[in-house]
C-alpha cells in the first residue's frame, strides 16, 4: 500500500454476521473426538470479493488474497532486508542499468502447470500496460520511459532501466506473479471471469467465497517452499469491532487486528497481542475539483485549525500505537525530513487566514468510511475543531465500495476525505500519489516543480542531492495544505494464543504475514 497504490484509502466494508463455533484448535468431528483437520480463522471488516487479481487489486483485504494464493519474485522490507520467493537471486550490473533476476526451477502453479520466466515477463507487461489499469505501472516507468523486461533463458530474466534509478530494487519487488497460460489474450484482466478462480503459486488456492461472510483457502500441498502447517485459512468478514472481539474471545475466530482501547479486554492467557510498524501514514486531504478548497489560504486555514494531538488521542488513545505525522513521507522513509510546516494547532491563525482569502460562511463536507472506528472518532473531533474557528463540518460516512469509487473520480460530492496509506521505503514510490494525472492521486492534485522534482529524484545518482530533491518535495506539498498529516500507527494483531508460527510467517505491512505456510497449531 509499501507501494500498495490502493492502500491510499484503506477501505472497510460493512455486515451483520452470526458466527458459528470453528476454531481451529477446538475443532471436534461428529463422534466428539478432536478433527485431525487444522483451520485459521481470521476475521476482517471488509469484503475482499472474489476478482483476485494481481494486476489491479491495490486494497487491503484484496492483497491480502493475492498473498495468499500467488507469489512475488521477492518482497522488498527495506535496505538490506529482501526476502526471496520466486526469484533466488536480483543482481544489478555494474552501471546499475539492469538487473537479472534468476528464478526457482521447482514452482508450479495450483493446475500442475510449470513457472517459467515468461510468466514474468507477461506480469510485467501487463502492469505497464497502460489500458490494464496496474497499480504498479508509475513505478517501473523511469523518467518516463518504462522498464524493459525480457527473458534470457527458462529461469532468468533482466530488466533493463532507460536511467539509473537508486530506488529500482525497490520498484521491481513485491510485484505477483500471474500465469501467462491462464490470462493470455484476454482483453480486460480487471473484470475477467478468471479472477474468480485464481490459478496461483502461493501457499493456498481459493476454495470458496461468500460475499459479505468469509473467504475459504485450501492449503497447496505443492507449494515451493513447503507445504503449509494449516489446512485451512479462512478470512471471515465482522463489520463490527465488538462482535469480532467476542468471536477472539470465544475462539471462533483466531486472529484479528484490534485498536488500542480493545487490548486491555482480552485475557493474556488465551489472546496474544502483537503489535507491528506498518510505516502507515493515516491522513486528511482535500478534493481539489471542489471550488470551495481551491484557495491555498483556505486549505491553510482549515489546517491550522485541526488539532492533530486531540485527533490522535481520540482514535488511539495515547502514543504507545500511534504518533504524530508531518510529512507525507513515514518517519522511517528515506530522506525523510521533519522540516516542514507542522500546522500546529493555532485558531487564531486559521481565523486569520480565512479573512484573508474572503470566504465566510464556510460550509464543507468531509466523507471517511462509515464503519471505520478509527476515522469516525477523528472526524467527530474534526468536526468540533473547525467549528472553534467558525467552520462547519458536516460528516458523511460511506461505504468503502461507494467511497474508492467516488476518490477516482472528478466529482464534488464531498471536499474532504480521511484514508491512509502504506507505501515503502524510497521517497520514488510514493509518486503516484502526487503527480499529476496519477490515478492514485485521488486529491487531483497538481503541482509542476513537485512533478519536475519526482521526475528528477527518480534517476538521481547521487545520495546527497536525492535528499535535496525530496526534502524540496516534501516541504512543497506541505506549503500547498493539499494533504494533511495526521498520523503513523502501528497494527495490533490479537490472536489464540495457540497459535505458533508468527514470527517464521514474518508480521509485514498490508498483508499481515509474509508467507502463511509457516504457521501451525
Amino acid at each position: 500500500m509499501r507501494k500498495y497504490a490502493g492502500l491510499v484509502v484503506v477501505l472497510l466494508l460493512s455486515m451483520t454476521l452470526v458466527l458459528a463455533g470453528c476454531s481451529s484448535n477446538n475443532a471436534t468431528s461428529g463422534t466428539g473426538e478432536k478433527d485431525s483437520e487444522t483451520k485459521f480463522v481470521y476475521g476482517i471488516n471488509g469484503d475482499p470479493g472474489n476478482s483476485v487479481n494481481v494486476i489491479t487489486t491495490s486494497d487491503r483485504f484484496g492483497l491480502m488474497e493475492v498473498k495468499t494464493t500467488y507469489s512475488p519474485l521477492y518482497m522488498y522490507n527495506g535496505k538490506g532486508n529482501i526476502k526471496y520467493f520466486l526469484a533466488t537471486s536480483m543482481t544489478p550490473s555494474k552501471d546499475l542499468l539492469s538487473y537479472t533476476a534468476k528464478l526457482r526451477k521447482d514452482v508450479k502453479w495450483h493446475d500442475g502447470k510449470p513457472f517459467t520466466a515468461d510468466d514474468v515477463v507477461f506480469t510485467y507487461n501487463q502492469m505497464l500496460n497502460e489500458s490494464a489499469g496496474g497499480w504498479a505501472r508509475s513505478q517501473l516507468v523511469f523518467d518516463n520511459k518504462p522498464v524493459k523486461v525480457e527473458k534470457i533463458d527458462k529461469y532468468t530474466v533482466k530488466f533493463t532501466l532507460p536511467k539509473v534509478s537508486i530506488g529500482a530494487e525497490e520498484a521491481l519487488g513485491n510485484i505477483f506473479i500471474m500465469p501467462k497460460h491462464v490470462y493470455e489474450g484476454e482483453k480486460n484482466i480487471a473484470n475477467s471471469k478468471k479472477n474468480a478462480q485464481p490459478v496461483g503459486t502461493g501457499p493456498y488456492k481459493l476454495s470458496n467465497y461468500k460475499a459479505g461472510e468469509s473467504v475459504t483457502f485450501e492449503k497447496n500441498k505443492d507449494y515451493f517452499l513447503g507445504e503449509p502447517k494449516i489446512d485451512t485459512v479462512v478470512y471471515r468478514i465482522i463489520e463490527d469491532a465488538n462482535t469480532a472481539n467476542l468471536a477472539l474471545q470465544n475462539g471462533d475466530i483466531n486472529a484479528l487486528a484490534v485498536s488500542p482501547a480493545d487490548v486491555s479486554k482480552f485475557d493474556a492467557s488465551k489472546i496474544s497481542v502483537n503489535p507491528y510498524d506498518e510505516n502507515r501514514v493515516g491522513y486528511m486531504a482535500f478534493n481539489l475539483t471542489s471550488k470551495a478548497v481551491q484557495s491555498k489560504d483556505v486549505r491553510q486555514a482549515i489546517a491550522y485549525a485541526l488539532n492533530r494531538k486531540e485527533i490522535i488521542k481520540a482514535s488511539y488513545l495515547s502514543n504507545k500505537y500511534a504518533q504524530p505525522a508531518y510529512s507525507f513521507l513515514p518517519k522511517k522513509a528515506t530522506y525523510y525530513t521533519n522540516d516542514v510546516n507542522h500546522y500546529d494547532h493555532n485558531i487564531a491563525k486559521a481565523k486569520e487566514l480565512l479573512k484573508k482569502s474572503g470566504v465566510k460562511n464556510l460550509t464543507l463536507k468531509l466523507a471517511y468510511t462509515g464503519v471505520d472506528q478509527f476515522q469516525q472518532k477523528q472526524a467527530a473531533v474534526m468536526q468540533q475543531n473547525l467549528k472553534a474557528a467558525g467552520i462547519t463540518l458536516k460528516l458523511v460516512g460511506m461505504d468503502g465500495t461507494a467511497l474508492s469509487s467516488k476518490l477516482g473520480k472528478v466529482q464534488t460530492d464531498f471536499d474532504m476525505y480521511l484514508g491512509g496509506y502504506i507505501m515503502g521505503f524510497d521517497p520514488d514510490t510514493f509518486n503516484s500519489l502526487f503527480t499529476t494525472g496519477s490515478s492514485s492521486n485521488y486529491m487531483h492534485y497538481s503541482n509542476p516543480t513537485v512533478d519536475k522534482l519526482f521526475n528528477e529524484g527518480r534517476v538521481e545518482k547521487d545520495s546527497k542531492k536525492r535528499q535535496e530533491i525530496y526534502e524540496k518535495i516534501q516541504q512543497l506539498i506541505s506549503d500547498d495544505a493539499a494533504f494533511y498529516p495526521i498520523v503513523e500507527n502501528k497494527r495490533i494483531l490479537a490472536t489464540d494464543s495457540n497459535l505458533k508460527g508468527i514470527k517464521e510467517a514474518g508480521l509485514v505491512p498490508v498483508y499481515t504475514f509474509e508467507d502463511l505456510s509457516k504457521l501451525s497449531y
